[in-house]
């Protein structure tokens, strides 16, 4: 054969091992860029592959060896074997040798790797041919290399090219050129070729179109678009599939609309299909997201009913809830239940149980249930270990972590920061040191939460200069605090009454880019009402509104305390129905503010009021409340109304204390019903209240005025008997009215 005939060699009989030579020379890629560095050739407008395929053939240093071609002549000089089995790609010599080339030839073409513009000129050349149509299968191939380059306005010239050539359109070229929009983020496009399947090309799509748009629209979170076109789906009679159904329930969900994701479950049955344990799951997993558990538990039995095994995913979410909610020991019985079903639970429904009962104190129970773990990990360890530091457990972690069957994990990062704070609360700093030293010892460099963690310790045993010194250390090392690190100090530093310091850290968290959170500014506004400079308190809440930082309720009882703290009630109100406004219903310690310091100015009618508003509202009243309204009366002289309004208390559970009766006693007292109240100390003691000092001196007192010295004395000293410790105010009661009656034997500890 002589190399004019091998020039000739026909496409289609190419053997298969020189496409990937081909390949590896890199000669097709390099196309484009000689196709733009020089004009294309006369004869036919392409560019020549094989000069282009010589040059990188060149670069790649392969070895040559001495072949002949077909023709027994030597092949020219500079000329390698690679660049001869290359020559048949030359496009420029297959448009002048050949007289013409098959779909199927170039089909074979169009899917080497050659560049989109040289593929639609070998399209667009074959098509210039006599006699020459092209088919479905070379559009389906170009149509799939243009979408993988994102070449969407040449896909729709293509699709109207087919319609004018009378090809018959397939669901599947559809589908194909859906998923290229989904990749390349378009999903708007996804819907409008589907309308386009129905209106423009007359092909009717099947579920199988409208599961690829809907998951690709689910995929680019558009949801309620997902819906439209499931809705459309079945408007158009279009039967859907238990996969429609699945990608619904996920839409349905993620825009939580969860009990029509629910309902979705009643109809598939309509249309012939059978819930699989994937719908199942999402329904599940949202119930269970929202708190929903018995719903998800009911559809977990449903599912066992039809039959329908349920994953290991289902029981996990379920279990997770229960324990979330402290229904521990349904979660525990939901996990042996799993196992009698044969479902394998993971790590992660171990871990979710483990912590759920570590978070109700149940250690023992989940130190059972960790020597059950097949194959514990370094997370189910520091999870167990949390759970015996949390539960203030410490020397029963260290003795967890130097078991012999633990010895297999080395202590991480987060295993150390679980053990410091464990010393830390304890107050033993000295060992939360040790722990860290331990910890460089063995190449763990501490994190900010492990600084964190021991900044918080030192604050809260008093040691502010020491953790300040530590925040400074950190800042040498170009180690910065987060928002909880900065919080620990400036709380601390508001504490100490050093206001300045914190505001100073404030704004050194600033310039750290460090953005301050309702807990910082709680601190700081505290801070201040404490100093009282509530104005200043006031401008700060201020700006925390403007920095987009939402108040909380501990905001807004602070700052009402401390116009209450001033009789400043109007404005305390104000700030009332400011919280109220912002969605914050009152709490406990907000109507007992109101309710003192109405009582404290005589308005005790408006105390009462609001008392019954707190029930009212379902806000629990305490004995604390009681008390504030028992003393507001017995001031005004209605020490009767406080009577009945303790009797009212104590027929609805409430419990009297000490301070109670303490502010009956005065009361009558004041109201001239001496022996009332002598009466009600009398009853007192029958309860099992031990009276104190305040007790005493009130009665003491009274009776000085009433000139029962020696009964005075008679009580003073049945109190010391029973254990009463006098202080300065009764000793002072004592010197000015009952010493010339007072045995000899306390004379000696009367004040000068």
């Amino acid at each position: 054969m002589d190399s004019k005939s091998h020039d000739r060699r026909p496409f289609d009989v190419i053997p298969p091992r020189e496409i990937p030579m081909v390949l590896a020379c890199g000669r097709l890629r390099l196309a484009a860029s000689r196709r733009r560095n020089s004009a294309p050739s006369p004869s036919c407008g392409l560019i020549n592959l094989s000069a282009c395929a010589r040059r990188s053939c060149k670069a790649a240093s392969f070895a040559t060896p001495s072949c002949r071609d077909g023709s027994g002549s030597k092949p020219d000089d500079g000329e390698n074997e690679w660049e001869r089995l290359l020559r048949p790609f030359d496009i420029g010599r297959l448009c002048e040798s050949m007289s013409g080339i098959s779909p199927h030839q170039l089909c074979k073409l169009l899917v080497l790797p050659i560049d989109v513009p040289t593929s639609m000129q070998l399209f667009e050349w074959a098509g210039a041919q006599r006699s020459y149509v092209h088919t479905y299968g070379v559009y389906s191939v170009l149509i799939d290399k243009l979408g993988s380059a994102k070449e969407f306005k040449l896909v729709d010239r293509l699709l109207s090219q087919m319609m004018e050539d009378g090809i018959s359109f397939r669901e599947s070229l559809f589908i194909m050129i859906m998923k290229h929009y989904g990749r390349a983020g378009v999903p708007g496009l996804t819907t409008r070729l589907l309308l386009d399947m129905w209106n423009v090309y007359s092909c009717e799509p099947s579920f199988r179109s409208y599961n690829v748009v809907m998951d690709i629209l689910l995929a680019e979170n558009c949801p309620k678009v997902a819906m439209n076109v499931f809705y459309d789906m079945l408007n158009r009679g279009v039967s859907p599939c238990v996969y429609t159904f699945f990608i619904a329930a996920k839409a349905l969900c993620s825009i939580n609309e969860v009990d029509s994701a629910c309902s979705l479950l009643r109809d598939i049955t309509k249309h012939g299909c059978v819930p699989n344990s994937s719908v199942y799951q999402v329904l599940i997993h949202a119930l269970c997201k929202r708190g929903r558990v018995d719903e998800a538990s009911k559809y977990l039995d449903e599912m066992l009913v039809m039959g329908c095994p349920p994953n290991t995913y289902i029981f996990t979410d379920i279990i997770h809830s229960y324990c979330k909610i402290g229904r521990i020991q349904e979660a525990a019985k939901l996990f042996d239940r799993m196992l009698i079903r044969g479902c394998d639970p993971d790590e992660l429904t171990y871990g979710v149980l483990i912590h759920g009962l570590c978070k109700a104190s149940k250690v023992d129970e989940a130190r059972v249930y960790w020597d059950r773990v097949p194959t514990p990990n370094i997370v189910l360890f520091n999870t167990m270990l949390s759970g015996y530091v949390m539960n203030g457990r410490y020397h029963e972690a260290k003795s967890f972590c130097d078991s012999p069957s633990n010895r297999s994990f080395e202590m991480d990062v987060y295993s150390y920061n679980i053990m410091i704070q464990g010393c830390c609360r304890m107050g033993n700093l000295f060992a939360a040191g040790e722990l860290m030293n331990e910890m460089a010892l063995k190449g763990f460099e501490p994190n900010v939460v492990t600084y964190t963690i021991w900044i918080d310790g030192l604050c809260k045993a008093g040691l502010l200069n020491k953790a300040l010194d530590v925040f400074s250390q950190m800042e040498c090392v170009n180690m910065y605090l987060n928002a909880v690190g900065y919080n620990c100090l400036i709380s601390a530093l508001c504490k100490d009454a050093r206001v300045p310091e914190a505001f100073e850290m404030y704004t050194h968290m600033l310039r750290r880019g460090c953005r301050p959170d309702t807990y910082t500014f709680n601190s700081l506004i505290h801070g201040l009402c404490k100093a009282d400079k509530v104005e200043q308190a006031l401008g700060l809440f201020k700006d925390m509104l403007l920095e987009g930082v939402a108040a909380s309720k501990v905001t807004y009882n602070v700052l009402i305390q401390s116009y209450l703290k001033r009789n400043e009630i109007r404005e305390a109100l104000r700030l009332v129905n400011e919280m109220q406004f912002r969605g914050f219903a009152l709490d406990q310690i907000t109507y007992n503010s109101l309710m003192k310091a109405l009582c404290r100015a005589g308005a005790v009618d408006r105390a009462l009021g609001l008392y019954e508003e707190m029930r009212r509202e379902g806000v629990d009243s305490t004995i604390i409340s009681c008390n504030i309204l028992i003393t507001g009366l017995c001031n005004v002289g209605r020490v009767q109304d406080a009577l009945e309004l303790l009797r009212d208390k104590v027929h609805q559970g409430l419990s009297p204390d000490i301070f109670t009766y303490n502010s009956l006693l005065n009361g009558l007292c004041k109201d001239g019903r001496l022996h009332e109240a002598l009466a009600l100390f009398e009853r007192l003691k029958l309860e099992g209240i031990s009276p104190d000092t305040v007790t005493y001196n009130t009665l003491i007192s009274w009776q000085c005025k009433e000139g029962l010295l020696f009964d005075a004395c008679a009580l003073l000293e049945g109190g010391v008997e029973t254990g009463l410790i006098p202080n300065g105010l009764t000793w002072n009661i004592l010197v000015n009215k009952c010493k010339p009656v007072l045995p000899l034997k306390y004379h000696n500890r009367l004040p000068l």
